[in-house]
């Protein structure tokens, strides 16, 4: 997997398996079966403009006519799910929809600015797909995902957990003649409906009762089971790489046994979890010697948690309570914390 958000497939995310696949099967039909219908899906925004042909905003940004762009963007799309399963479904979808509405008035401004100012109008036809929402999804993926280093190559230069999606985005920003005005328009209407600005998260948003009629009817078609083992392999550029990899994994799955452990003790006292009990070795702790019957000195007071960190903590989701616990139990380590809070 390319990020330290957990796997678990497609579990929880039936948006995103609905987008991989009714979109990505449709590409391949124009493709393989009916490439003389693919005019009808080209993104013609002079032909909007000029001929009024309005359902080419629909069509022609929903359908990938190139198989390369249908690729990058399955991969990006399947990599950002973890955003509808903690968000869930209707925030996500309500967030797809805004940068889709926004970036379609985005492209008519950057083709209109080109053509004033340069005097370039075969901009027009921009690469078809559903591309700008998921380079829009690049704006919270970049501010609250944290960055987890893995390996370090060349001195200064090191691979997190989220190059391998830079690299990615920048294959797909690559693939075109002008996927850039996409591409920026997808990143700047992400940024409005992120940083909520004009208030457009409040307009743009899926109501509860389109929600509730789409859970009802297509959530049982596309959603997916609860995994119950999974063999991650590691998918780094040299052995080192796989070998922290793997190291990574040992170390998640005994916090999963010490939680799972946590938990069930939990239901049968009550209460809040023993974070204590879940991050032994995390815990700043002084031994206690015995010399000459006498006891050494009282334990540490605990340990003070940035209130930064905290505030990180809560932008993404979580309580103050639960942030204050992983802060402290991982001695301010804001990546483990922020891991460990992801997963649960």
């Amino acid at each position: 997997m390319f990020t330290s958000t957990g796997s678990s497939g497609l579990y929880k995310a039936p948006l995103s398996k609905s987008l991989l696949l009714v979109p990505s099967a449709l590409s391949l039909l124009l493709a393989l079966l009916l490439p003389h219908c693919q005019k009808l899906f080209v993104y013609d925004l002079h032909a909007v403009k000029n001929d009024f042909q309005i359902w080419r905003l629909i069509c022609g940004r929903i359908i990938c006519l190139d198989l390369k762009d249908t690729f990058c963007s399955s991969l990006l799309i399947y990599n950002f799910r973890i955003f509808e399963r903690r968000y869930g479904s209707r925030k996500f979808a309500s967030f797809l929809l805004g940068s889709w509405v926004l970036s379609a008035l985005f492209d008519f401004l950057l083709i209109e600015a080109m053509q004033y100012f340069f005097g370039i109008t075969a901009a027009s036809n921009l690469p078809s797909g559903f591309l700008a929402p998921v380079f829009a999804l690049f704006v919270p993926f970049y501010c609250s995902i944290p960055r987890v280093q893995v390996a370090q190559i060349l001195g200064p230069l090191s691979i997190t957990n989220k190059t391998l999606i830079y690299i990615l985005g920048l294959q797909l920003f690559t693939s075109g003649s002008y996927i850039w005005i996409v591409a920026i328009s997808g990143l700047m209407s992400g940024l409005c409906y992120d940083s909520k600005m004009f208030q457009v998260h409040q307009v743009l948003c899926i109501p509860s009762w389109m929600a509730k009629f789409f859970s009802w009817t297509l959530e049982p078609i596309f959603s997916s089971s609860e995994p119950t083992s999974e063999a991650r392999i590691g998918m780094g550029a040299t052995l080192d790489i796989q070998r922290q990899q793997r190291m990574e994994l040992l170390d998640r799955q005994l916090m999963f046994s010490q939680f799972a452990q946590g938990r069930r003790q939990r239901q049968q006292q009550g209460g809040m979890i023993n974070w204590n009990r879940l991050f032994p070795p995390l815990r700043q702790r002084q031994n206690v010697n015995y010399q000459g019957g006498r006891q050494s000195e009282p334990a540490a007071p605990p340990l003070e948690v940035s209130e930064e960190q905290v505030a990180r903590l809560m932008e993404m989701g979580f309580s103050r309570g639960d942030a204050l616990e992983a802060l402290r139990a991982s001695n301010n380590d804001l990546n483990v914390a922020t891991n460990f809070l992801l997963q649960h």
